[in-house]
């Protein structure tokens, strides 16, 4: 199998896992908010994160992978955006309606693509930006129901999709700047992370909720769902920097899309949430668009392998061309008669 081969195989299986695993998380965190009233969003998160580095810090003793030291100061700013942007879209969900703060994921990804055009010189295609349209018109004809605007809302949400978009980016960049696996990164960053929401988690909760963390009442099945969900967060958030490492911040923001429409569905499935002709319209069209970007995002990257692959081919035939020409030479210049010198004879 070749280089290629297992790269596309590795993106396919950190795709799955990264599908199988946040649809999971849904389901278990909507029975233990819904059914469970344990509703500390921020404060499971933090939760999560402390599990998923505990859980890495046993995988390095184990040596399942190696420590590669990293930029203090990179990494401590890449934790904290990260705790930062999490609770920042908690907020925005808090503060606005569902239907705004569905606007508000949908605006990631052009805010994604806008970034990395100015700052990091990067290229999309106008087949990509069409297929994206695509997508986010069917995810927003199947999520976007009301938009109550509010003024503190709004700049929350707007700050959400900067540091989101900021975070994803630097996922993205720092694995391969310093040249780093997403295990790597994720296990220097957790602890930063998950400090932050730890110190600001239950604060935040208590303006959203009303309600303190520490003195909700703790049921044996409650604790259990929510270790259960845990253990869960492990592969969520692996898979999360598995992907961005793999592929893009942007190709990451469409498979959330594709869970988006995936919970759903379930919802309908499992639980009989409430379903519209509406909702399976959005859904229909969200997977066009989706198949669409997954199209051409291959077939790009095809044509990048094989323009690669002739610059390779090309330069070698050049090296050839010129080692034959040097050796021709020598062999012009050796068969010459020799030149004899008259004073010597």
């Amino acid at each position: 199998m070749g280089e290629g081969e297992k790269f596309q195989l590795g993106t396919v299986g950190a795709l799955s896992l990264s599908v199988v695993s946040s649809v999971s998380i849904v389901i278990c965190n909507k029975t233990l908010m819904s059914t469970l009233r344990f509703i500390f969003a921020t404060t499971l998160t933090s939760w999560h994160l402390f599990v998923t580095f505990c859980s890495l810090h046993v995988a390095l003793k184990l040596r399942f992978f190696e420590h590669k030291p990293l930029e203090k100061k990179v990494v401590m700013g890449f934790g904290i955006l990260n705790g930062i942007s999490i609770g920042l879209l908690n907020l925005s969900l808090g503060f606005n309606s569902v239907g705004f703060y569905q606007m508000t994921k949908l605006a990631i990804i052009p805010c994604t693509i806008l970034l990395e055009i100015l700052f990091l010189g990067k290229k999309f295609s106008k087949r990509i930006q069409f297929s994206l349209v695509i997508l986010l018109l069917g995810v927003g004809i199947a999520t976007i129901t009301d938009l109550q605007l509010n003024v503190l809302g709004a700049f929350l949400s707007f700050l959400a999709i900067l540091t989101t978009c900021v975070a994803q980016i630097m996922t993205n960049t720092i694995q391969k700047k310093f040249k780093t696996s997403s295990t790597q990164l994720l296990y220097q960053s957790c602890p930063y992370q998950a400090v932050t929401l730890l110190i600001f988690g239950p604060y935040l909760d208590k303006c959203l909720t009303n309600l303190n963390v520490f003195s909700f009442k703790y049921t044996t099945l409650i604790t259990t769902v929510i270790i259960l969900s845990c253990l869960i967060s492990i592969a969520v958030n692996f898979s999360t920097f598995l992907v961005i490492g793999k592929t893009s911040p942007v190709t990451y923001q469409v498979l959330g899309h594709l869970k988006t429409c995936l919970v759903l569905a379930f919802g309908y499935i499992i639980v009989h949430d409430p379903f519209t002709w509406r909702n399976i319209l959005g859904i229909m069209v969200a997977m066009i668009g989706m198949i669409v970007y997954s199209y051409y995002c291959v077939l790009e990257t095809q044509q990048k392998i094989v323009e690669v692959v002739g610059q390779v081919s090309q330069a070698r035939d050049n090296e050839t061309e010129t080692l034959i020409s040097v050796e021709n030479t020598s062999a012009i210049l050796n068969k010459r008669p020799p030149i004899w010198n008259k004073d010597k004879d």
